[in-house]
C-alpha cells in the first residue's frame, strides 16, 4: 500500500468515525427523524439507483399500482438510514443486562433446541430488516455465531466494522478463502450465518425469484448437503420503534431427517429463496431493493435454440 493511499484511507476512516459520533450524539428519535427526511432526499431529488428500485419492485410485485412501489421504495430508504443509526447507537444502548427488550423471538425454543445441539446449523438470511444486528444480538443471546463477510477495501474501516461485528460473539470469516474453515467448523458442530439472496454470476444455481430467474451462489445449498446441518431460513425484522427487533424463522429443513426431499443444490437453493421471497413479502419495505438482484438473463440450456421471433 503507497503512502498517499494510507493517508486517504485513513481520511475516509476519520470522516466516517466524526459522522458516526454525530450520530450517537443524537437520540434514535432524532435520527428516525432525520432518516425520514434524508430518505425524501434521496428518492425525489438525487433519484439515487431509482431506476434499479423501480426495475426491481416491478419485478417482484407486478400487480401493485406505481404509486403503491413508489411508497414502498421511499420507507425502504428510511429503512435503511435507520438502520445505519441503530448500527451506530448499537454498542452504547445494547448490553447483556437489557437484550431482551431489544430483541423479541417468538420460536425461541425452536431455535434454541438447534444452536443448543451438537450438531451444526445453518442460518440462511437475506438483505432484509436489520441482518447486521441479527448476529450481535445472538451473541448477547449467549449464541456464537460464524457468518462471511467480503472485506472493505480500506483497512481501517475494514478493522473498526468486524470490531462491532465480533464484539459479542459474531465471528466474521473472509469471502474468499473460508471452504475449509467453514467445513470445518460445521464438523465440530458450529453455526454458520449466510446471505442467501446475493447474485452469482451465470455460471451459479439459477433459481426462481419473485417469479424471475436469479443465481445464487452454489455453496449456500453446499455446506448444508456436506454437513448434513439442519438449516434454517430466517431474518431480524424492525417491528415498529427504532431498535426493536422481532426474529422470524421461516422454516426448517434437516438432511437427516426421514423423507427429507431437497438433496440437490438446485433443490435446496430453490427452497431457501423461496422461503427468503416469503419473509420479504412480510415487509417489503426493509428489503434491500437497491442491489441488482436480476443483473443478467440466465444462461441458455445446451438443447434450446435461440427463438426465430423478431
Amino acid at each position: 500500500m503507497t503512502c498517499s493511499k494510507k493517508v486517504l484511507d485513513y481520511a475516509v476512516y476519520l470522516a466516517v468515525r466524526v459522522a458516526v459520533c454525530c450520530v450517537q450524539a443524537a437520540s434514535l428519535e432524532t435520527c428516525r427523524a432525520w432518516a425520514r427526511c434524508a430518505a425524501w432526499l434521496l428518492w425525489h431529488v438525487a433519484r439515487l439507483r431509482r431506476q434499479t428500485v423501480e426495475e426491481n419492485l416491478a419485478v417482484a410485485f407486478p400487480q401493485a399500482s406505481a404509486q403503491q412501489r413508489a411508497q414502498i421504495a421511499l420507507r425502504m430508504w428510511e429503512h435503511l438510514l435507520l438502520m445505519l443509526a441503530e448500527i451506530t447507537h448499537a454498542p452504547r444502548k445494547v448490553h447483556r443486562s437489557n437484550y431482551r427488550w431489544h430483541l423479541h423471538v417468538p420460536q425461541m425454543k425452536t431455535m434454541a433446541r438447534q444452536l443448543l445441539a451438537r450438531r451444526p446449523l445453518i442460518i440462511i438470511s437475506g438483505h432484509l430488516g436489520n441482518f447486521e444486528l441479527g448476529g450481535y444480538l445472538m451473541g448477547l443471546h449467549g449464541f456464537p455465531t460464524h457468518t462471511i463477510a467480503r472485506k472493505l477495501d480500506n483497512p481501517y474501516l475494514d478493522r473498526w466494522v468486524n470490531a462491532f461485528r465480533e464484539a459479542t460473539g459474531q465471528f466474521i470469516l473472509p469471502k474468499a478463502g473460508s471452504s475449509q474453515p467453514i467445513m470445518e467448523l460445521l464438523a465440530r458442530g458450529g453455526t454458520l450465518v449466510l446471505l442467501g439472496d446475493q447474485h452469482a454470476g451465470e455460471s451459479a444455481c439459477w433459481v426462481e425469484f419473485f417469479g424471475k430467474r436469479a443465481s445464487t451462489h452454489k455453496a449456500v445449498a453446499l455446506f448444508t448437503l456436506t454437513a448434513s446441518a439442519p438449516t434454517v431460513t430466517a431474518c431480524v425484522y424492525r417491528r415498529g420503534a427504532a431498535m426493536q427487533f422481532e426474529m422470524r424463522v421461516s422454516e426448517i429443513v434437516d438432511p437427516a431427517a426421514p423423507g427429507f426431499d431437497l438433496g440437490s443444490i438446485p433443490l435446496l437453493a430453490q427452497w431457501y429463496t423461496r422461503r427468503l421471497e416469503d419473509l420479504i413479502r412480510q415487509a417489503p419495505e426493509q428489503y434491500w431493493w437497491l442491489h441488482r438482484r436480476w443483473r443478467q438473463a440466465p444462461p441458455r440450456k445446451r438443447n434450446e435454440r435461440p427463438s426465430l421471433a423478431a
